[in-house]
């Protein structure tokens, strides 16, 4: 059961026209050993017929500490939902945590949680948000849990928690209201500019506000990174405005104007949602993805889907690596077991025929696609991701045994290259390059090849790193006929250009799928495989599979 009091201190305390309570919270599992104070307010319209929207305030407490003064939020409410220029709304108001020391030392400080919590990229404090603190709230009051419903508003380092919490989760969070934002080198931000410009964009709403006097110090530039983050917003057509004075770095500024502000985030309010603008957008995106075109789900439930193959005719085929599966979707949608007792089948390949898949297992085997039928090529492989070209051998990585192998697709082994780390492996679009992914990241490598033996290994590809700090995860990979490589991560599916630069980032279709396994480009459809679905999506890009001739491919531009 929750633990969370209310204090009687000012349990019932009366704020402008509302109720303003205060709590404390102190047993959350993402930030253990933490305790905080908190504030919910709710506007006198509230009455619990219906759900209201909710917004979150970080560093709570400063924006209802001074009743009658810019920036006391409940006042602001009260005067937006009276005008209708705001929806009936709960704020809520939340500290960050403090964890108390433990040592006997009588001089022992503290953990102040504020820069762990609020500066840190990745997940973390919006799903403290999502799965401890908002249900504090939803216990007493009705509140919406659709994302359009939610904003976030902060200041420093507050704003930056509040843009990634929305960055991170928007099927949670659309609006944001960022004051004199620390978007700069303490914990990653800086490299949001850089993410917005290269990741499809999301349906989020931002307000940035900041001054020319704001801090110059060690961690960066605050006033040119909030810049930096409205031009890059700009360039991927997000719904934003800025608002730029000679303040320093205190919300002062940003008080002043938090009626504007407020009233612009939530402008049409159930009359059009915070969306995408495709139109605006002068990113990758709007040249290769579609409007209006978004994932769909191909199959789900299974232990660990990976490997992808679709023949000429569009039928789809992929493996459950623990459940040693090999599934069978026909263009109709129709699924099928194709094949059971796989030897725990991972990457899949189609050969020259194009009537022939290729397993990576610990085994590689071939499946004749008409009769069912298998050979086992190479036993004892501890073989991950395959690779079979239009003319030329099978080629395999095995991260267990830390190489790349070179077979012979009736099993002699031709070369055995030592690779730590490797695992997805590929073809650049016109075979004359093999692509290994370093798991761990952040490199693809590239080998130039010499009849069919790879030669002049380079880490060529730079991939783009989780937020959340974990491994890059590279994996599954497919080459476009424009010569772009499409590459399955833990951030997302990357696409490069041949000059082994991410290009754009899509992002994958729910929190909860995990890393992107795999990738496969059938004429102009994307499928990816996460953890327990395949999903699909049309695009704009051409697939160029190994097993066919390889097309004529454009010089990059460098």
């Amino acid at each position: 059961m929750r633990l969370f009091i209310f204090l009687a201190l000012v349990a019932q305390a009366f704020a402008a026209n509302g109720t303003l309570t205060k709590g404390s919270f102190a047993r959350s599992r993402i930030f253990p050993g933490t305790y905080r104070d908190y504030w919910i307010y709710v506007p006198k319209e509230y009455d619990g017929s219906e759900p209201a929207c909710l917004m979150i305030f970080q560093d709570g407490a400063g924006f209802v500490r001074n009743p009658g003064k810019p920036g006391y939020v409940p006042d602001v409410f009260d005067k937006l939902i009276a005008s209708g220029d705001m929806p009936v709304t709960i704020g809520l108001f939340v500290d960050p945590g403090v964890a108390a020391p433990l040592s006997n030392n009588e001089h022992a400080q503290p953990r102040f949680n504020r820069s762990f919590e609020y500066d840190g990229m990745g997940p973390n404090y919006a799903n403290f948000l999502i799965t401890e603190m908002i249900p504090i709230v939803g216990e007493k009051y009705k509140i919406s849990s659709n994302p359009d419903d939610r904003g976030l508003c902060g200041g420093s380092s507050g704003a930056i928690a509040s843009f990634t919490a929305a960055w991170e989760r928007p099927d949670h969070f659309r609006r944001v209201y960022s004051m004199i934002g620390t978007y700069v080198g303490l914990r990653g931000g800086n490299d949001y500019p850089t993410l917005i410009r290269k990741t499809e964009p999301k349906p989020l709403r931002i307000f940035l506000q900041d001054g020319k006097n704001d801090l110059n110090i060690y961690g960066g530039d605050w006033w040119m990174a909030n810049q930096t983050m409205q031009r890059a917003l700009e360039f991927a057509g997000y719904e934003h405005t800025h608002r730029w004075d000679d303040g320093g770095h205190s919300r002062k500024e940003g008080n002043k104007i938090m009626e504007q502000a407020l009233a612009w985030l939530w402008k049409d309010h159930g009359k059009k949602p915070v969306s995408v603008h495709p139109e605006k957008c002068k990113s990758r995106a709007a040249e290769w993805l579609i409007p209006g075109e978004d994932w769909q789900i191909v199959s789900l439930g299974h232990n660990w889907a990976e490997g992808l193959a679709v023949t000429a005719d569009g039928t789809l085929y992929f493996t459950d690596v623990p459940d040693s599966e090999l599934y069978k979707v026909t263009p109709d949608g129709t699924e099928s077991l194709f094949a059971k007792d796989t030897a725990r089948a991972n990457g899949i390949a189609l050969g020259p025929d194009g009537k022939t898949l290729y397993t990576a297992g610990s085994e590689v085997r071939s499946y004749n696609l008409e009769t069912g039928e298998f050979k086992t090529i190479v036993e004892n492989a501890a073989a991950n991701d395959i690779v079979v070209p239009n003319k030329g051998p099978i080629y395999y990585t095995s991260p267990k045994n830390e190489q790349v192998t070179i077979a012979d697709v009736t099993g002699p082994i031709f070369k055995k290259i030592r690779f730590k780390g490797c695992n997805g492996i590929g073809l650049s679009a016109d075979q004359s390059q093999l692509y290994v992914c370093n798991f761990n990241g952040p490199f693809i490598h590239s080998f130039r090849l010499q009849g069919a033996e790879p030669v002049d290994k380079q880490p060529f590809f730079y991939a783009q790193g989780p937020t959340n700090g974990e491994r890059f995860a590279l994996d599954g990979q497919f080459s476009a006929a424009s010569g772009h490589l499409l590459v399955g991560t833990e951030a997302g599916l990357q696409i490069f250009d041949q000059a082994g630069r991410v290009q754009l980032i899509l992002p994958k279709p729910r929190f909860e799928d995990g890393r992107i396994n795999y990738c496969y480009l059938h004429e102009n459809t994307l499928y990816i495989a996460t953890r327990h679905r395949v999903y699909k999506r049309r695009i704009k890009l051409t697939g160029a599979p190994a097993w066919q001739a390889p097309p004529k491919v454009p010089k990059p531009k460098l």
